[in-house]
C-alpha cells in the first residue's frame, strides 16, 4: 500500500479552477476519476491524515500512486468530461451501475427507406426511435400485436425484405393484413414513412387526437353505409384502446418525466426508473451497484443522471420516445451543486429540464412506488447472491484459505458491541450456517461485570460467558470428561463470577419479535432448547486487533482451541487474525469478504436494534413506575386525569381516590412513594439548559439533578 505523502503535489501546483482528476496506480491504470468546483480544495482533502478519511476513500489513496488532473471552463465542462473519462477508463473505484439485465425496448428505424418496428437491446442508435425500456421482450410483441392491426409498418429482417423483394410475393403479415407489404410495392416509401411516423405518435403518447379522427372516420363511413368499412374502423378503435390500457394513468396532468429512486445500504445501492410520457409509466429499468468510493444519496443520483443521460445528443428522432431528456427529472435528493447538473441535462435535451424533488401530490405518491420498487430490487438481489448455493460455497472456501482454516466455516458466529457514551452497554451474536442467518440462534447480552465504555473488555466478558455455557452444556450431557489437567476449561464449566445467573438475554425468534419457536438441539429433560449447545468453527468481532486479542484471551482461559477467531474493522474492511502484526486483505470482489460483511452488518444491526429498545424503555420510566402495585393502565388514568406529575405530586389521597380504579389503598401508596421520589429542584436538560417540567416520561438528553450542599444528587 501506497504512502499518499509520496505522490501529493507541492503546494501551489493545483489551481484553483474547474477541473476533472484522475488517481493511477503503480501500473499507470486509472483507478478513480472526479470532478470539482476547485481542483485546489477538492484534492487536499484526500492528502489529510489518513485515519479522518471514509475508509472507501482511504484504501483508494493507499491504492493508487499517482493523481493528475485536467483543467475545464466551467462545471458543465467538467461533469461531460468526468463521464467519459469514467466510461473510457472504467475506473474500480468509481460507482458504476450495471444492468440487473439487459431491458429490451421497442425501436423504429427512421434511419432506413422503409422504417421497421422491432425489440432491440444495446446502446441506442442515431436516427432510431425508442420507446421503453420494458422489462419483458414479449410485453413488447403483445403491443406491436395489437397496433399493426391499425399501423401496418414493416417488422421483417432485412433478408427476409430482400428475399420478398425478389420473389415477388410478401410475407405472411402482407397476407393477414398486419403489413403494408413496401418490399412488393403496394405502398410507396413515402406513405410508409408516414404510416411509421403515425405509430410512433401513438407511441409517444399522442393517442387523443388520432383516436377522435378514427372515430370522426368511423361515423362517416357508417352515415355513408359503408358498414364493412366502419365495422373495421370500429375493431382499429378497440385494439388502440386495448394497447392503451396495458400503460395505466399515473399522472392526471399528461407529464413528460422519469422519476429516479434509490434504496442504497452500507455495501451497496440499487436505482430504479420510471419512464413516465404522456402521464403513463411507458418503461422502467433498474441497476445495482456495489458502493466502492464514500458517496451518498446526492452522489448516486449524480451517478445514475450521468448513466441515464450521457450518451443523449437531444434528436428529437432519438428522444421521441420514452428514452432521452425529458421535461421534468423527479429525484429523492438533488446533486451538489444543482445548477451544473441542470443545465448539462439541458444541453442534452436541447431546452430546459426542471431537476426536483417531488414535495406533494400524485407525484410524490409515485416517486414513493418507485422507492419501493428500488427497495425490492435490492433486496431481491441480495437474497439471489446469498441463496446461490455456488457463490455461498465459494465464499466459506475463501475465507478458509484466507484465514488458513482446515475446513470451511459452516457455523459463523459474530459479536458486537453497542452502547451510548458508555450508557446501556449491550452485545449481540448473531449466527450464520452454510453462509445464511439462523436468527433463531441469535442471542444478546448485557454487560454485567462493570459500568462505563470499554468495547475490549465487553468483548472479553461476552466470548467468556457463551464459552462458558457451552463447556457447562458438554458438561451436563457428559460430553465433558472433566480432568484435573483440564485446568481453566474445567473451572470455567463449574461457574465462577460470570458462571451465575444466565448467560443471555432474550433471543430473537425468526419474526424477531422474540415470540416464536427456538429451533436448536432439545434438552431431553427439559424439553427446551439448549442454548449454546453447538460451537462454531469460526468467531468473528466487529473490531480490530484489540478486540481480536480479546476474544482470543477469553477463549483460552477457557481451554477452548479449536475455534477460529478474526475480527473484521470496519475502517479499511481489514481482516485482522490473533497475535498477527498485519491484516488479512481479501480483495474487494471477493464473495468471502462479502459473506464476512453481512456477518458484522447483521450483528451491527441486532446490537443496535437491542441497545435502542434498553434506551427506549429507560427514558419512558418515571417516578410512578416505582409504585408497587401499579400497572400501566393506571399509571396512564393518574397522568390523564392530573395532567402531570407534578399536579399529581401536589394532589391529595382523597383527590387521587377520585380518579377510576384507584382505591384509597393504592392512593395512599402513591402519595408516599412520591413524596420519598421528590426531588429538591427543577431538572435541568444539560444539552440545551433548558428546566424540565415534571412528567412521567424523562427527557431525552441528559438530566442533571440539583446537588445538596455536600455534592451529593438528591
Amino acid at each position: 500500500m501506497a504512502d499518499p505523502s509520496s505522490y501529493r503535489p507541492k503546494p501551489g501546483e493545483i489551481p484553483d479552477s474547474p477541473g476533472v482528476y484522475k488517481f493511477r496506480d503503480e501500473h499507470r491504470r486509472v483507478i478513480y476519476v472526479g470532478k470539482a468546483k476547485s481542483l485546489r480544495q477538492r484534492l487536499s482533502s484526500y492528502f489529510q491524515d489518513i485515519t479522518h478519511l471514509h475508509h472507501r476513500t482511504a484504501t483508494m489513496v493507499t491504492t493508487a500512486a499517482s493523481v493528475e488532473w485536467t483543467v475545464v471552463s466551467t462545471e458543465v465542462e467538467a461533469l461531460q468530461l468526468e463521464y467519459s473519462w469514467i466510461k473510457e477508463f472504467d475506473p474500480r473505484f468509481n460507482v458504476k451501475y450495471r444492468d440487473d439485465k439487459s431491458y429490451p425496448s421497442l425501436a423504429v428505424t427512421m434511419n432506413e427507406e422503409f422504417p421497421r418496428v422491432q425489440v432491440m437491446r444495446g446502446p441506442k442508435r442515431r436516427g432510431v426511435r425508442y420507446f421503453g425500456p420494458y422489462a419483458h421482450a414479449w410485453a413488447i410483441r403483445e403491443t406491436v400485436d395489437l397496433l399493426l392491426r391499425v399501423f401496418p409498418v414493416r417488422t421483417c429482417s432485412a433478408g427476409v425484405f430482400k428475399r420478398s423483394a425478389q420473389i415477388g410475393r410478401p410475407c405472411l403479415l402482407g397476407y393477414i393484413g398486419k403489413c403494408s407489404a413496401p418490399c412488393v410495392g403496394r405502398i410507396s416509401p413515402q406513405d410508409h414513412r408516414e404510416l411509421a411516423e403515425e405509430f410512433s405518435d401513438f407511441m409517444a403518447g399522442h393517442t387523443g387526437t388520432y383516436l377522435r379522427r378514427l372515430e370522426q372516420r368511423m361515423k362517416d363511413a357508417a352515415a355513408a353505409m359503408e358498414y364493412e368499412q366502419a365495422a373495421r374502423l370500429r375493431d382499429d378503435i378497440e385494439a388502440l384502446r386495448r394497447a392503451m390500457e396495458k400503460n395505466a394513468v399515473v399522472l392526471a396532468d399528461a407529464t413528460d418525466a422519469d422519476l429516479i429512486a434509490v434504496a442504497e445500504d452500507e455495501l451497496e445501492a440499487a436505482v430504479q426508473i420510471f419512464h413516465v410520457r404522456g402521464g403513463r409509466v411507458r418503461g422502467q429499468r433498474g441497476w445495482v451497484t456495489d458502493k466502492v468510493e464514500a458517496v451518498d444519496t446526492a452522489g448516486l443520483v449524480e451517478h445514475a443522471l450521468q448513466q441515464l443521460y450521457g450518451d443523449e445528443l437531444g434528436d428529437a428522432e432519438q428522444s421521441g420516445g420514452s428514452g432521452g431528456v425529458p421535461k421534468e427529472v423527479l429525484v429523492p435528493a438533488l446533486p451538489e451543486p444543482t445548477e451544473p447538473v441542470a443545465q448539462w441535462l439541458a444541453e442534452r435535451r436541447g431546452s430546459h429540464v426542471s431537476l426536483r424533488v417531488p414535495q406533494r401530490g400524485d407525484k410524490k405518491d409515485l416517486m414513493a412506488t418507485v422507492q419501493r420498487n428500488a427497495q425490492q430490487a435490492l433486496a431481491l438481489h441480495k437474497t439471489k447472491r446469498a441463496s446461490d448455493l455456488t457463490t455461498r460455497s465459494r465464499a466459506l472456501e475463501e475465507i478458509a484459505t484466507a484465514l488458513d482454516l482446515d475446513t470451511a466455516p459452516l457455523r459463523i458466529e459474530c459479536y458486537d458491541i453497542s452502547h451510548l457514551q458508555g450508557d446501556d452497554v449491550v452485545a449481540s451474536m448473531v449466527v450464520f450456517e452454510d453462509g445464511l442467518a439462523r436468527k433463531s440462534e441469535y442471542r444478546r447480552f448485557q454487560i454485567k461485570t462493570f459500568a462505563g465504555q470499554d468495547d475490549v473488555r465487553s468483548m472479553h466478558e461476552v466470548i467468556t460467558r457463551r464459552f462458558r455455557r457451552y463447556l457447562q452444556e458438554k458438561q451436563r450431557t457428559s460430553e465433558w470428561e472433566e480432568h484435573e489437567e483440564d485446568g481453566p476449561a474445567a473451572a470455567a464449566a463449574g461457574g465462577g463470577p460470570l458462571g451465575d445467573g444466565p448467560a443471555f438475554e432474550g433471543a430473537e425468534a425468526a419474526d424477531e419479535g422474540g415470540s416464536g419457536p427456538v429451533d436448536g438441539p432439545i434438552d431431553p429433560d427439559t424439553g427446551r432448547p439448549r442454548k449454546f449447545a453447538y460451537p462454531p468453527q469460526l468467531v468473528v468481532v466487529d473490531g480490530g486487533r484489540p478486540q481480536v486479542a480479546a476474544a482470543s484471551r477469553a477463549l483460552a482461559e477457557l481451554g477452548i482451541d479449536d475455534v477460529a477467531v478474526c475480527g473484521l474493522a470496519k475502517r479499511l474492511e481489514e481482516v485482522w487474525l490473533p497475535g498477527e502484526d498485519d491484516p488479512v486483505i481479501l480483495p474487494r470482489t471477493s464473495e468471502g469478504l462479502y459473506l464476512l460483511q453481512r456477518v458484522r452488518d447483521e450483528a451491527h444491526r441486532f446490537a443496535i436494534a437491542y441497545q435502542r429498545s434498553k434506551r427506549s424503555k429507560s427514558m419512558k420510566a418515571g417516578a410512578l413506575d416505582t409504585v408497587p402495585g401499579l400497572g400501566a393502565t393506571r399509571r396512564q388514568a393518574l397522568l390523564k386525569h392530573f395532567g402531570s406529575l407534578k399536579r399529581l405530586r401536589a394532589a391529595t389521597v382523597a383527590e387521587i381516590c377520585e380518579v377510576p380504579g384507584i382505591g384509597r389503598v393504592t392512593a395512599e401508596t402513591v402519595v408516599a412513594t412520591l413524596a420519598a421520589a421528590a426531588p429538591g429542584g427543577p431538572a435541568v436538560n444539560t444539552a440545551t439548559g433548558e428546566i424540565i417540567e415534571d412528567s412521567d416520561v424523562r427527557p431525552a438528553g441528559p438530566v442533571e439533578e440539583p446537588s445538596d450542599h455536600r455534592g451529593k444528587s438528591r
